[in-house]
């Protein structure tokens, strides 16, 4: 069993770190009434949920207790500890298997997580409007790491594979959320169902998306990929999730002491990027790529403007 850390070894940790750990003191003297760090944030969470982020600010929690922001001082001092807490209450911790399932493989228990994280984003999506300033060091994000990692525990993948596979996995349910969020929102603000959000965007498309100019998208139109029975966004972890098995079985049918294949992608140098020539070039490359589009466009509409004029010509 592991012995819980002594915060007398502990370097000095951000308030916000300190209080999700459970390693903060309380303040000596508060508010007459009841108040604590967690009705505070359960607090701040519920009103994130009900009117979004915007609304959450210190004075609105505050008046929601019925306290004076000053007394909320006293327990979480800053707003971005606020919000910190607020991020490890609404997330959570990943759920455990249910009681008596069979044991998974680690491709079912990675798609349990993803399904799990999902629902945390569909049930707070103020949570992807939370800027992304590193990893926080919370007891829930650590159980969440923890359960992901502990998918791939059976498999030939390193650490470092295990921990690029997790990225990837929870990569994917945060951009799934962001998108159910916004035509969440979309319905939420116009008053109407998710389906009468859906068919609208499919009328102007229609309406608006010419064969002779974007001959592939109205392919795809006229097919029903945009407005059918499918959800085009479960192909993206399905796919991942076909790379991390694929990748699996290689390794695992590898000899023993084969080097491994190097990562595909590297990271571009910061200081290359930022070199002024470098700029000058890729944006040199965006203007001609622009100009092509646009010449690619005309050549389009000419070619229209021909048949037109050669159909008329037939016709008299």
């Amino acid at each position: 069993m592991t012995e819980e850390p002594d915060p007398a070894d502990l370097p000095d940790l951000p308030r916000g770190i300190a209080l999700a750990w459970g390693m903060a003191a309380s303040p000596q003297r508060g508010p007459k009434r009841e108040m604590s760090v967690e009705r505070i944030v359960e607090a701040a969470v519920a009103l994130a949920d009900g009117e979004g982020l915007g609304a959450v600010s210190m004075a609105a929690v505050a008046k929601t207790l019925g306290f004076t922001p000053m007394s909320l001082y006293r327990y979480v001092t800053a707003k971005d500890d606020l919000l910190l807490l607020m991020q490890e209450e609404a997330s959570g911790l990943p759920p455990l298997p249910e009681s008596g399932a069979a044991v998974r493989g680690w491709r079912e228990e990675a798609e349990r997580l993803y399904r799990a994280h999902l629902d945390v984003y569909l049930r707070h999506p103020w949570l992807l409007s939370l800027p992304i300033s590193g990893t926080p060091v919370t007891p829930g994000t650590a159980a969440w790491m923890d359960a992901y990692l502990a998918a791939f525990a059976e498999t030939p993948l390193d650490q470092d594979e295990r921990m690029g596979a997790m990225l990837a996995i929870m990569g994917q349910s945060r951009w799934f959320g962001t998108v159910a969020a916004g035509y969440a929102e979309a319905a939420r603000s116009s008053g109407l169902t998710l389906e009468e959000v859906g068919a609208q965007e499919a009328a102007l498309f229609r309406a608006l998306i010419d064969a002779d100019a974007y001959p592939h998208t109205r392919a795809a139109l006229d097919e029903g990929a945009i407005d059918g029975d499918k959800d085009p966004m479960v192909f993206g972890i399905e796919r991942v999730l076909d790379g991390i098995a694929t990748h699996i079985e290689r390794l695992a049918a590898a000899r023993p002491g084969e080097p491994r294949t190097p990562p595909v992608f590297v990271p571009e140098d910061p200081a290359l990027a930022a070199d002024k020539r470098v700029r000058a070039a890729a944006k040199g490359v965006r203007e001609a790529e622009k100009a092509l589009r646009a010449a690619q466009k005309n050549e389009r509409q000419v070619r229209k403007d021909a048949a037109e004029r050669i159909a008329r010509s037939a016709a008299v």
